[in-house]
């Protein structure tokens, strides 16, 4: 060995025993080697933690947030000596290669690449989570190949998106596995009890979220993600533990906004994987199942935000420590860890022997988006609804998302494509509407939020494929053929409110009933024992017209607050920003006084939730979340399984949220149930919900049930050859009756409490073909399908021609109750923004 390699090899070897000094091992920290035990969320904290303060030349470690439950939420910087010193000036000059940073210094493409490493999005896919602790020392290793890449990259890492979720997972299997694991598939081990580690706190799914930020944690990491915007996301699942490995190039369908590029370099990411998953003997599939459709996934999102987006799926839900597949094999943690392992050093080399070609592309993305925006709209323009939020509610999504808007002028002449119709329309600018051009740098995710039409190319796809946002908040829409210059301003669109004054001499005061804020301006209220009116008719007092469902708030009535009314009326308005319109006397110009049976007294509900083993925890969750984080109204969980054990007098208000309600197939229980509603309780049905009712012969029933005779009498004929179908078309067959998730236009009776501070129609979104009969004695038909319903999304040619000519929203009366009925989930995702109303209005004003 020469002298000059005998120095660098002692260098080497010191440079390693000091790394091995401060920089502890996984196993060392944790104590037994990973894979041996699930490692609870706060112990991967501490890990990283340690070793932060072990390297912090080369690794910065940040709490970005904290989960509804008070766990941290954690991102790691790992970097060379050199690129951590200048690790900001790394993040400013990404955002101005991006474009969205306009600070006046040129965009340097001779820049390090930033890969994005997400792990454990769902709780019960604890794998990865495991193999950042592995991946976080792999890179701080002098002696890995790591050490030479990090020249030409950042690693960022979020060892846990969903620590509430982990730790529910991992707390359960802790407690329930024996001194071994069990790798038998029946053992208890491998039956995780509802409603699973998934989802988070409030059981949303938050690998659907990234778009929509209705939790706490999206929220908080997506404010880090835009102030980075990665060229490379990875997000590591689990799948099926009797599935083999997926990774990138993903299934079709693929949004037509995905680069070639972007294709490309997944293959390549893939074949790398290939490579090692082959030099292993390890099995794994592409190409199928996950597609790259969907907005809203760990995926997508980066990807139409100019990244490489991928999605890696180890088998290995529900399989503990250890458990044999179906074909005999036994996999265990250790494996999935160096699974996941594996595909990240894979992802991190080819970013670094790309870093070039990467940095350049990712410029160029943005170059192309902002001169040549795709699409068949340059512009879309949105009307501000006059006195409701749902503009101000789809203003704020905007921001979050990063995507620039601006004020139009009053009066403006624009032509455009009416998003209801679908047709030409000329119109002009009214005060507040505003218009998003596309020649900006998130120019292809505002192509995707606000296309009409989904543009789907295959039928087979793993989520909903329809969202256009105009439908999803209820705001009127038009698509522009060009650009539209005006002044952006939008500093000007909040106003700084001042607490209203009310005089001790007001007669009333209104509210319009027009949103969620009208809702929680109830709620805070109602809460506070004050008595609140709305009226059934629209009335009109001092020349000043007001709907149907205005709130009225007297001093007739809350006498029991004294001088307390108005302060707190007034407190109530500053906190959610409606507006509070004097009314001077009971004697209106037009429609019924204030005094008139036609104005009702709202009495504050009591509401009870079922839950529990026999309904869909998603849906659950949405319900759980509208009440507690978004409206501020307390609601009681109740475990189905236990129905005919709860005082039902003590509540005036049952939610029955998607689900199979096996405890009501008992007579008893559907007896108990439907006695309640008919002394008074106010049932809501939703979902597979109705579908069960309608069997109990309450009043409703479901379409299609003659179809399903005709169908029996057709089995009885002689052989039909044209019912020979191809094994492998079965997925193209199943598809003819499925509905993934598409947009139907529904008809509202507005005249009818559900459907107050609606127009004559609302947009729903079908998951299902299920369809009911128009309800007859004692019911309405508040929202019906017609058959030229269908707006956006993929529909089955025999789902689309079910869906017609029947309720969506019914309410029916019984005795001095009522049943509502959502065959639809108007809460869909926390993000179905303009059917959270029309679901209050089924707790607050039905039946009152």
């Amino acid at each position: 060995m020469s002298p000059i390699a005998s120095v660098f090899f002692g260098l080497l070897l010191s440079a390693c025993s000091c790394f091995g000094q401060s920089v502890p091992s996984p196993e060392s920290f944790l104590g037994y080697p990973l894979g041996a035990h699930f490692t609870p969320h706060h112990t991967i904290v501490d890990y990283f933690k340690t070793v932060a303060a072990a390297a912090p030349d080369r690794m910065k470690l940040e709490q970005y947030g904290t989960t509804t439950e008070g766990r941290p939420l954690l991102l790691a910087f790992i970097a060379s000596l050199q690129n951590m010193k200048r690790l900001e000036e790394i993040r400013l000059n990404n955002l101005r290669l991006a474009g969205v940073l306009r600070d006046g210094k040129a965009a340097d493409e001779h820049a390090p690449v930033i890969v994005w490493l997400s792990y454990n999005v769902h709780g019960n896919e604890p794998a990865s989570s495991e193999a950042s602790m592995k991946m976080l020392y792999w890179l701080l290793d002098p002696s890995s190949r790591a050490a030479g890449w990090l020249d030409n990259l950042v690693v960022i890492l979020d060892p846990c998106i969903n620590p509430d979720g982990r730790d529910r997972y991992v707390a359960w299997y802790n407690d329930v596995v024996g001194t071994q694991p069990n790798p038998d598939p029946q053992a208890r081990e491998h039956q995780e009890p509802w409603p699973h580690g998934r989802t988070n706190h409030y059981n949303f799914d938050l690998n659907r979220d990234w778009a929509w930020q209705t939790q706490k944690e999206t929220q908080q990491r997506m404010a880090q993600y835009e102030t980075w915007l990665p060229q490379i996301h990875v997000d590591y699942h689990e799948q099926g533990y009797n599935n083999p490995y997926y990774f990138a190039p993903a299934a079709e369908p693929y949004h037509d906004v995905i680069t070639p590029w972007q294709r490309e370099f997944q293959v390549e990411i893939g074949k790398n994987n290939a490579r090692y998953f082959d030099a292993h003997g390890w099995l794994y599939f592409t190409k199928q199942e996950f597609d790259l459709f969907y907005p809203s996934y760990g995926d997508t999102y980066p990807i139409y935000n100019g990244a490489i987006g991928m999605t890696f799926e180890q088998g290995g839900i529900g399989a503990g420590l250890a458990v044999q597949t179906s074909d005999g094999d036994t996999l265990t943690l250790a494996q999935r860890i160096e699974h996941h392992f594996t595909t990240g050093m894979s992802t991190v080399e080819m970013a670094a022997t790309h870093a070039e070609k990467l940095v350049r592309e990712f410029h160029n993305y943005f170059i192309e988006a902002v001169n040549h925006p795709s699409g068949d709209y340059k512009a879309y323009f949105l009307r501000n609804d006059s006195f409701g939020d749902r503009l101000e509610r789809l203003r704020s999504f905007l921001d979050h998302n990063g995507i620039l808007w601006e004020l139009v002028n009053n009066g403006t002449p624009l032509t455009g494509v009416d998003y209801e119709t679908g047709r030409a329309a000329t119109f002009r600018s009214a005060p507040g509407d505003i218009v998003i051009n596309t020649n900006q740098p998130k120019s292809n995710l505002v192509r995707v939020l606000f296309e009409r039409k989904s543009r789907i190319t295959d039928s087979v796809t793993y989520d909903i494929t329809a969202w256009s946002l105009p439908f999803v908040y209820g705001v009127q829409a038009y698509g522009l053929a060009g650009f539209v210059t005006e002044e952006k301003s939008p500093a000007g669109i909040h106003p700084e409110q001042a607490k209203p004054v009310i005089p001790d001499s007001t007669y009333a005061l209104a509210v319009r009933w027009t949103g969620m804020e009208s809702v929680r301006f109830l709620t805070i209220l109602l809460q506070k024992g004050v008595k609140i009116r709305y009226t059934e008719r629209p009335f009109q007092s001092s020349g000043i017209s007001f709907d149907r469902g205005t709130l009225l708030l007297l001093a007739t009535g809350n006498s029991s607050l004294g001088a307390g009314l108005w302060p707190l009326v007034a407190d109530a308005a500053f906190r959610t920003g409606v507006k509070l319109v004097p009314i001077a006397s009971g004697f209106v110009d037009k429609g019924a006084d204030l005094g008139s049976d036609l104005v009702h007294v709202i009495h504050r509900p009591r509401v009870a939730v079922l839950t529990g083993e026999q309904v869909n925890s998603l849906e659950a969750g949405e319900v759980w979340h509208l009440f507690e984080q978004e409206i501020g109204y307390p609601v009681t969980l109740i475990n189905a399984g236990a129905m005919n054990r709860v005082a039902w007098k003590n509540f005036d208000v049952l939610i029955l949220p998607n689900g199979n309600y096996h405890s009501l197939d008992d007579k008893n229980n559907a007896d108990m149930l439907i006695e309640w509603v008919r002394q008074g309780g106010r049932l809501i049905a939703m979902q597979d919900a109705v579908a069960q009712l309608s069997k109990l012969e309450w009043g409703i029933r479901q379409k299609g049930e003659e179809d399903d005779k005709k169908d029996e009498e057709r089995d009885k004929r002689p052989a039909d050859y044209g019912d020979l179908h191809r094994y492998d078309n079965r997925q193209r067959e199943e598809v003819a009756s499925s509905v993934p998730g598409s947009i139907f236009r529904v008809d509202l009776d507005n005249s009818h409490p559900l459907a107050f501070g609606y127009p004559d129609h609302y947009y729903t979104l079908k998951q299902d073909d299920n369809v009911y009969e128009f309800i007859k004695d004692g019911g309405w038909n508040v929202g019906v399908v017609r058959k030229d319903g269908y707006v956006s999304g993929f529909t089955g040619i025999k789902a689309r021609e079910k869906i017609k000519d029947g309720v969506i929203f019914g309410v029916q009366d019984q005795g001095r109750g009522t049943i509502v009925y959502m065959a639809d989930d108007p809460l869909f995702r926390s993000f179905w923004e303009n059917g959270k109303l029309l679901f209050c209005n089924g707790v607050f004003l039905v039946g009152q």
